[in-house]
């Protein structure tokens, strides 16, 4: 305990931390604050019932956590910064078609402020898309929450969601800059967060303790296999000549060989395969609040809502693997290790440099990646299996999926974040052994 208390006095003893950390409570409090904002035009209490009586059991109960409850409210935030994620998945799947795009990703910073611009731009088109969607799932299901008239509340409340999700975006960007942590990834994690303490008081008073206490120690048990899904770490070992002060030629000179090793990740796409493939399964549920009176649609929607059937899960594992395989390809480049390896005068021990270096490397990327797009699967279903056992909706959405990778990613690189100030500072870091690898590893070689 002393321990610890040292080392919040160090983090607060350095003016730039302390700073980023203060700046970025404000403006993650600011969100919370705003989260409460109903649109006009909106009861968002008898919203609020109706929601939870309907779908708030399905899978639209599980897009309401990714934003602290403020789509169940009817609040401006409703969409979140979903639709700055959306545009970027897409910004991202063109990068790699689109010769334009790929330029631009070449370009340096220069190409990265145009490829923003982009994504926003392409933001304000998901908000008008998906805003849409919601303000007609709205006046069709929930009219009795509805208290303006449709016209005037559909253009309303579209502006003021539109508003909203840029609002967002301009802070995720702050956030980044001058905050700790990735803002949108922050901004998100936040949401999932405000969820927790709700679910737990639920599932507390409607369960015998002891099941109650058997529940929480299973969710520490998966918080832990989590944490350590996305630190496993499959090492290339790299071997470095060195070359003495006038050596003309090291090895034969005496210059001794540095060793170092690649990092390939057990699970490289990070949580990208999830928020793709949950995408997807969320599109014909918002399609479906396009066409209230089709038979066709509603039905279909109400298949895909059903997180918990085995046809669900069965297409949402077919996706999280083939997603992965995807976004592994486009992240890693083996061709380009390998040239910055051979211009840094590495090499693989047993493996010529060049090609058979990057066929290497992809060969062991290609073995690792199954096994790491299987455990990725099993965690994304596994809120539908704790809630065939009985858990409540509201608890079980966080013993697995999409909201208990991001929560943990987040509080990895923040953790690795100022496990670097703190080093820089020569002060002891946040662990004595060992150090916080968070999700992007970087050989020190490369």
């Amino acid at each position: 305990m002393k321990e610890l208390f040292q080392t919040l006095r160090n983090i607060f003893s350095i003016p730039e931390l302390r700073e980023r950390i203060l700046y970025t409570l404000f403006l993650l409090a600011v969100y919370r604050a705003a989260s409460f904002i109903i649109l006009p035009g909106i009861d968002s209490q008898v919203l609020s019932e109706e929601f939870a009586r309907t779908q708030g059991m399905g899978i639209l109960g599980m897009l309401n956590a990714f934003v602290g409850g403020a789509f169940s409210r009817g609040a401006i935030l409703a969409l979140g910064i979903m639709p700055y994620i959306s545009a970027s998945i897409i910004i991202q799947l063109l990068a790699t078609a689109v010769p334009s795009l790929q330029k631009l990703q070449k370009e340096g910073e220069s190409g990265t402020r145009r490829l923003n611009q982009y994504t926003k731009l392409l933001t304000v088109a998901v908000v008008l898309v998906q805003g849409t969607g919601y303000l007609v799932n709205l006046r069709t299901q929930y009219q009795s929450a509805i208290t303006m008239s449709p016209t005037t509340f559909t253009i309303t409340s579209l502006l003021c969601m539109l508003a909203g999700t840029m609002f967002l975006v301009w802070m995720a960007d702050k956030i980044t800059d001058k905050g700790l942590g990735n803002g949108s990834s922050l901004i998100i994690a936040i949401g999932i967060v405000a969820e927790l303490p709700p679910a737990l008081m639920n599932e507390a008073t409607s369960n015998p303790p002891m099941l109650f206490f058997l529940e929480v120690l299973a969710l520490i048990v998966v918080i832990m296999g989590v944490v350590l899904l996305q630190q496993a770490v499959r090492k290339i070992p790299v071997h470095y000549a060195r070359q003495m002060a006038g050596g003309r030629y090291p090895m034969a000179m005496g210059g001794v060989a540095s060793t170092s090793h690649i990092p390939l990740k057990l699970t490289a796409a990070g949580v990208m395969p999830i928020i793709f493939a949950q995408s997807l399964m969320f599109l014909p549920a918002t399609i479906a609040q396009y066409f209230p009176e089709s038979d066709f649609w509603l039905s279909t929607g109400s298949w895909f809502a059903d997180y918990t059937s085995f046809a669900y899960n069965f297409l949402f594992v077919i996706l999280i693997v083939l997603f992965t395989y995807f976004y592994t390809a486009i992240a890693i480049n083996p061709r380009d290790i390998a040239e910055q390896l051979k211009r840094a005068g590495g090499y693989i021990p047993g493996i010529k440099p060049g090609k058979p270096t990057a066929d290497y490397i992809d060969t062991v990327l290609t073995r690792i990646t199954l096994p790491g797009a299987l455990a990725l699967a099993i965690v994304a279903i596994l809120p539908a299996f704790v809630r065939l056992a009985g858990v409540s909706n509201q608890f079980a959405q966080f013993f697995g999926g999409t909201t208990i990778l991001i929560m943990i990613g987040v509080v990895l690189d923040t953790l690795q974040q100022i496990e670097s100030f703190l080093l820089m500072r020569h002060y002891e870091g946040l662990i004595k052994s060992g150090r916080i690898r968070g999700r992007s590893v970087v050989s020190p070689a490369l």
